[in-house]
């Protein structure tokens, strides 16, 4: 028994001499190396959340790039589109306008049709005097007025004056004597300016 217990003794005595000092403390602390294990866990949880949210924002990125693209595209085709509804109107808006004005056209066309045929004078110009009238009627349709000129005071956004004369009396100073060429309004907006003679 006491053999056995020497040669324990020794061989605990052989393993203490070839182990240096410093790996038995290397040894001893090794039982800590979990808790980096639990670290190293953590970093590669956190790498996979961060991977997982940079493909997220990739394909959040890319769906808002598909958006801006097609709604570029959309709003591309509407300007094209309504540039050429708009073109199209242009050419067609004075369809209705042509369409009135064709029966004043053919008035003119019979009354100098019967001034050839050497017909009735007074007949002849009553027959022109009601198509004035009927073409008077038709610019009153269609919202064209006259700019009312002879005796008002010159105004530059109404009047051109194309020269001026000695007012024949001194309440016409400064105002208008007489229209070399009617002005008019298309509504509310002067369409061509009245050329006038100014007293001065």
């Amino acid at each position: 028994m006491d053999s056995e217990v020497k040669i324990e003794k020794e061989m605990n005595l052989d393993i203490d001499n070839q182990i240096p000092e410093e790996e038995l403390e290397n040894i001893s602390t090794n039982k800590e190396d979990p808790p980096l294990a639990e670290e190293e866990l953590v970093v590669v949880d956190e790498k996979i959340v961060l991977e997982a949210k940079i493909t997220e924002l990739e394909a959040a990125n890319k769906e808002m790039n598909d958006r801006y693209l097609r709604l570029s595209a959309e709003f591309d085709n509407y300007r094209k589109r309504t540039l050429r509804e708009r073109m199209e109107m242009t050419k067609t808006a004075a369809e209705s306008v042509m369409l009135s004005i064709l029966p004043v056209i053919d008035d003119f066309e019979r009354a100098m049709h019967s001034i050839e045929m050497g017909m009735d004078f007074e007949a002849t110009k009553e027959g022109i005097l009601l198509i004035y009238n009927k073409f008077k009627d038709f610019n009153k349709q269609n919202g064209i007025s006259e700019i009312d000129a002879v005796g008002k005071v010159f105004d530059t956004d109404l009047h051109e004056a194309l020269t001026k004369i000695p007012a024949p009396a001194d309440e016409l100073k400064g105002k208008i004597v007489d229209v070399i060429q009617k002005g008019y309004y298309l509504n509310d907006k002067v369409i061509r300016f009245a050329k006038v003679v100014v007293g001065e």
